[in-house]
């Protein structure tokens, strides 16, 4: 007998079954199990399994286990009569799923108006499954434990049921079809009866002892069955299933009265809209262009070695020659490039596809190989971001085959103003777009925190990502709407929400231009507080375009451009020229210089760390620093030797404790860095209930708040299964970024992470008290443009509205409405 545990599907209040506003659920006809009154709007997998079936209607879905348990979850009461209003499903049958997968996205506020309840059940329909924990009830977060039951072997067969068979055929007489609460009346009816009941329509057949399998036939109102029974009382079954198909019986009965605050209302998308969850800021409109990637087709065996092995250093010389041209592209992108390089140079690479090419093999088809068999030993770690270095080795791998081929990766390039479509996309793939020609970006997949997204707001282009498999439908050419600020897209967006689209563009446009009068003057908010805008940087080309912008300084600066894709830790001269050019572009402004931050995503071969398997939670930050002091006292002694270093801040990625900081101050302090403002990231909820702490060992503190999203959520960034829950604005997140602000105290906080270029984000952020917002160089003019337009007072009770919210979703509903009151 084994145990098995079922997590919540929603985000909500959990109840027992028997509380279900509804007797077919509440007297278990259907099955066994729990309930969750939603505060989330989207349904996810309680388990890994497969989809059995999604109601035509959308509002419901079963599935099955791996050993056959059956499983119903059933958004809202009588919400079927919604006909699917509302209701985006994001499965279909046949498709497997894992635990925490996103199943259907629904509108909270139209299922509340519009059903009897918003209650929804999780069952077990299996007969005799007993359940041992439950949950107590209260409030759950998706994934949280729900309840626990026993797996336990097949019980023997039952007789075969014997006697005369009847037979009927009429048409679905209810006005919605079968769904949930006629099929459970059904299985009880038949359940005293000695009676087997097929029913059969369309060429499908199903036992009415299984309400799964009723609900499997997908009938619809007025639609044939035939209805065949067999044994003593097939009359008394046929007449019971008949009537039960022909009117709806048993009304709902009215919601238990709960004491809850009522949420707000979440503002309904426009028609057609497909929800996702917003990554870059921005809305435009354009066409809807798909990327697609052409592999090489490369032929098997080749025309001799000596032939092969000339046009394998023909075209790795033509990819480096490109690389190195591209490495000079400014920002991230280089890093990008730069990695590619080292990955083209890698000596196993090249060796094993020699090898190949000796064996016979031809020089293209050499390199695939050679780059896909790396790429698998990376894909083998298990952890997702590593996995996304694989995809850039098998990237240079058909670069360097399409340079022997004499063919491109690259289709037709996209019409200008064109919104790029895709499955999912890694920076490598967005740093070879030319983003003056893409209006947008949006994706089937992806995450609000992933680098791509960082990277697409850093170049001002709207992104929204997870939109699901509904995107899917959208064909090339399509005129489309994407709105990164509010998360969504519309296809062919009809006249009235294109004429709004684009005044809103119009009016964006005008704010644009009034943000690049500003220049480099200091800004405060209308009522007098000021507020430094500043940039974040990876590269001195990043600096120079934040200082173009009107930075107030550097807010983060990425080290680790320096020390990824080589083989050996740069020495503290080459740190201190690298170092050096960002203050030379940012003059008189301060330069705060993040340690290190490597580990977790950003593997380093020349550290040796050993595998493990969770890397997100083991070495990375400041436990790499002060694990390997060498690199930390290198690091250091690089920022002491520059001119300015009481213009250089150092700030410590990771920190959960005081005595973290501690120790590095102490490392500070024995080099001689008294000069340097010492501060910490907070990144985890530790470090941010313990704010207060490590004030007393820091300058100041710094909210990265893509790490501190993952950490609170539990949502791994890089995963693509659970992206879509990741997202800033979730009141956990901002409950505390408040907690952080209030628990500093004197010493200042900053925004460096994603949400501080959001602009629904930042009057946020400067309610809950922070004073720095630290943006990609692109959303600095808009930044201080949008401080100087807040009043200090509205921002502050903006902000508690916020906290008072249920969910993210909630949150971004809000903060549209104050963006639209305020006129901005």
């Amino acid at each position: 007998m084994t145990t098995i545990t079922l997590f919540a599907p929603l985000a909500g209040w959990a109840m027992p079954i028997a509380e279900v506003p509804d007797p077919v659920f509440a007297e278990g006809m259907l099955g066994d199990g729990m309930a969750i009154d939603p505060t989330g709007d989207t349904l996810h997998a309680p388990c890994d399994g497969t989809i059995l079936t999604v109601h035509a209607a959308r509002h419901a879905v079963t599935m099955a286990m791996a050993d056959g348990t059956e499983l119903l979850m059933h958004i809202g009461i009588d919400s079927v009569a919604l006909g699917g209003a509302g209701f985006t499903a994001l499965v279909r049958p046949g498709d497997v799923v894992g635990a925490g997968d996103p199943l259907i996205r629904f509108d909270l506020d139209r299922l509340v108006t519009g059903a009897s309840a918003a209650v929804t059940p999780l069952l077990l329909t299996g007969a005799g499954v007993p359940i041992g924990w439950r949950h107590p009830g209260g409030i759950v977060a998706v994934g949280e434990a729900l309840f626990r039951f026993e797996r336990q072997a097949a019980a023997p067969g039952t007789a075969v049921v014997s006697g005369d068979e009847r037979v009927r055929t009429m048409r679905i007489g209810l006005p919605h079809g079968l769904h949930a609460r006629p099929a459970a009346r059904i299985v009880a009816a038949l359940r005293p009866l000695a009676a087997e009941v097929t029913l059969v329509s369309a060429g499908r057949q199903a036992s009415a002892a299984s309400s799964i399998a009723l609900l499997g036939l997908g009938l619809a109102h007025d639609t044939p069955v035939t209805i065949t029974a067999r044994g003593d009382d097939a009359e008394a079954a046929i007449d019971a299933v008949a009537a039960l198909l022909t009117r709806e019986v048993g009304p709902a009965a009215p919601p238990p009265a709960r004491t809850r605050a009522a949420a707000p209302t979440v503002a309904p998308l426009p028609a057609g809209a497909i929800a996702g969850i917003a990554a870059a800021p921005g809305l435009a409109v354009g066409p809807a262009c798909w990327l697609r990637r052409t592999r090489p087709q490369p032929a098997a065996r080749g025309e001799g070695v000596a032939v092969e092995r000339g046009r394998f250093a023909t075209g790795i010389a033509t990819v480096r020659a490109a690389l190195a041209l591209a490495t000079e592209a400014q920002g991230q992108a280089a890093g990008v490039f730069g990695a590619h390089r080292e990955i083209l140079d890698d000596p196993m690479l090249a060796e094993a596809a020699e090898a190949a090419i000796d064996a016979g093999a031809s020089a293209a088809a050499a390199i695939l190989t050679a780059a896909e068999a790396q790429a698998g030993l990376l894909r083998a770690a298990g952890d997702p971001r590593i996995a996304e270095r694989a995809d850039d080795i098998v990237d240079v791998g058909e670069r360097v085959a399409h340079a022997i081929l004499g063919t491109t990766a690259a289709g037709e390039a996209p019409p200008a103003g064109a919104i790029l479509l895709a499955d999912d996309l890694l920076p490598s793939q967005f740093v070879a777009l030319d983003t003056a020609r893409i209006a947008g970006i949006a994706l089937v997949r992806g995450g609000p925190t992933a680098h791509v997204a960082i990277l697409a707001a850093g170049a001002g282009v709207p992104m929204t990502v997870a939109l699901g498999t509904a995107l899917e439908s959208v064909a090339d050419g399509t005129p489309m709407l994407i709105d990164g600020d509010a998360g969504h897209v519309v296809a062919d967006p009809d006249a009235a929400t294109r004429r709004a689209a684009d005044t809103a563009i119009a009016r964006h446009a005008a704010a644009a231009v009034r943000a690049g009068s500003i220049g480099s003057a200091s800004v405060a908010t209308s009522d007098g507080t000021p507020i430094a805008v500043q940039v974040n940087c990876g590269s001195a080309a990043d600096a120079v375009a934040g200082m173009a912008a009107g930075a107030d300084g550097c807010g983060l600066l990425r080290t680790e451009f320096l020390f990824l894709d080589r083989t050996a830790a740069p020495d503290a001269a080459e740190q201190t020229g690298a170092y050096r050019a960002v203050m030379e572009a940012l003059p008189d402004r301060p330069v705060t210089i993040r340690l290190l931050d490597i580990g977790g995503d950003k593997p380093a071969p020349y550290l040796a760390l050993p595998a493990e398997e969770n890397p997100a939670l083991g070495l990375r930050g400041v436990r790499i620093a002060l694990a390997q002091p060498a690199l930390l006292d290198a690091q250091l002694a690089a920022i002491l030797a520059l001119a300015e270093p009481a213009r250089a801040k150092i700030m410590v990625p990771m920190v959960a404790s005081a005595a973290e900081l501690a120790s590095v101050r102490a490392a500070l302090e024995r080099i001689g860095g008294g000069a340097c403002a010492l501060g910490a990231m907070i990144e985890t909820p530790a470090a941010a209930i313990g704010a207060d702490l490590i004030a007393r060992e820091a300058d100041f503190l710094s909210i990265g708040s893509n790490d501190l999203t993952q950490y609170t959520l539990a949502a791994d960034r890089g995963n693509a299964a659970v992206a879509a829950m990741l997202d800033g604005l979730h009141p956990a997140v901002l409950r505390l970024i408040a907690e952080t602000c209030a628990r500093a105290g004197a010493v200042p906080v900053s925004v460096c992470g994603g949400l501080a270029a959001d602009p629904l984000a930042a009057p946020i952020l400067i309610g809950l008290g922070v004073r720095t917002l630290s943006v990609p160089p692109a959303r600095v003019a808009a930044t201080k443009a949008l401080v100087m337009a807040l009043a200090l007072d509205a921002a502050a009770d903006h902000a508690r509205a916020a906290l008072a919210c249920a969910s993210a979703a909630e949150v971004r509903a809000l903060a549209r409405r104050f963006a639209e009151e305020t006129g901005r």
